[in-house]
């Protein structure tokens, strides 16, 4: 197999080349097919889940005490304080920071948590468009969007890529914003060869299974703020004083994580500097084989950070292919080739938005985005030999479709 037989000759569509596509009966490319996500939890991380298990202390203790210092340390924060997942890392995160009436600045184009959480704080998101290269928030956009109920400004690493943390943050200064991070997709990312956890009033992580580290289900809250950290441990937990059991100075939740989680989360933590080396040794990779494929636009690492590769996002440009991305996708799977859409939409599409804001303004990078974006298999699972099978399904697939 050579990665390179399918490129495409001309700018022009052959019957032939068609005719090769796995979808018009010709040989896929890979006979196995090839997931774009891969979870699993391993022996050692089962064994850890079973100690706790068999000590019965298996509620927030001891191993969610240490997941949280190990974590704060690999990500260059003060604090970190574990949460039930990363939903409930933000809203808690927002609640410490924002007040109801706030606006708070969020990208276009991100998971739905990123703003919905801000409603559940009584605070309103501002939809900011995007950076067509990067999909994180641009700046400038969201600073033209500021007015007198700013307080707060949201930017997300998205698909493992950090934002421009100067430009965020001389924003933030400028007007006097809170910042919370949403790193629901970056573990372990950075920023001027600093972890992101070391920027911001706060960061967000979640540990859902497809992420590049997973407790189950399961988040993270960092900080550099003593203030911030002790309001998001009374939020945490029904907002009882630390050591004062039933004694409640605050209304609060329970978003509290579990002791078996966090001993998986620790094994994985431990793994996660080898695994994100592999991510992006397979990401160098693929984009090397890609980069010469006229229809596809790889992705683009922020300047000055290290991108993680949560996910290899490609943007296709459809002025030059005969097929939608949902068509170019169900090609690849044919291919033996799976592929994932992250987002299908931006916020600004959303339903649910539209109901609550019926007079949000149109963001067409955001919502071109969701129409052209397509993440490829990159996980640390996979062997050079297997990214090689993606990048020439994808360029067989282009070749055939291109105008």
């Amino acid at each position: 197999m050579t990665t390179h037989s399918t490129a495409p000759s001309s700018t022009s569509t052959s019957p032939d080349q068609t005719a090769s596509l796995a979808s018009f009966g010709g040989t896929p490319v890979s006979k196995k097919f090839i997931s774009p996500v891969q979870v699993r939890i391993e022996d050692d991380e089962i064994d850890a889940a079973v100690n706790v298990l068999r000590s019965a202390a298996i509620r927030q203790g001891q191993q969610c005490e240490q997941f949280e210092n190990e974590f704060a340390q690999i990500s260059d924060a003060r604090h970190a304080l574990t949460t039930s997942n990363g939903t409930t890392a933000l809203q808690l995160a927002y609640q410490s920071l924002i007040q109801p009436g706030d606006e708070v600045l969020c990208p276009g184009f991100t998971f739905i948590a990123t703003a919905s959480m801000v409603i559940a704080c009584g605070a309103t998101p501002v939809l900011c468009e995007i950076d067509p290269d990067t999909f994180n928030i641009d700046v400038n956009d969201a600073a033209s969007r500021i007015t007198g109920r700013t307080t707060a400004i949201a930017p997300v690493h998205l698909y493992g890529n950090p934002v421009d943390i100067d430009a965020v943050q001389s924003l933030a200064e400028k007007h006097n914003l809170s910042v919370i991070y949403d790193a629901a997709q970056a573990h372990l990312a950075k920023y001027k060869s600093k972890g992101i956890g070391r920027y911001g009033n706060a960061c967000t992580y979640s540990f859902y299974p497809t992420k590049n580290m997973t407790t189950g289900e399961g988040g993270m809250i960092t900080t550099n703020d003593p203030e911030i950290q002790q309001q998001c441990i009374l939020l945490r937990d029904h907002g009882m004083e630390p050591g004062k059991r039933y004694h409640h100075v605050k209304l609060g939740y329970n978003f509290r994580l579990n002791d078996i989680a966090a001993s998986i989360g620790r094994i994985q933590l431990a793994k996660l500097p080898e695994r994100t080396r592999v991510r992006q040794q397979n990401a160098a990779l693929m984009t090397k084989l890609l980069s010469d494929v006229a229809p596809v636009q790889c992705p683009s690492a922020t300047p000055q950070a290290e991108h993680v590769y949560h996910q290899y996002t490609i943007r296709l440009n459809l002025e030059r292919l005969r097929c939608s991305r949902d068509e170019f996708a169900q090609h690849l799977r044919s291919e033996g080739i799976g592929s994932a859409v992250h987002y299908p939409a931006s916020l600004t599409e959303q339903p649910v938005f539209r109901e609550r804001f019926p007079n949000l303004p149109p963001l067409p990078e955001s919502e071109r985005a969701g129409r052209e974006v397509l993440c490829l298999p990159i996980h640390h699972a996979l062997t050079p030999r297997q990214i090689e099978s993606v990048a020439e399904a994808v360029r067989k697939v282009a070749a055939a479709m291109q105008l």
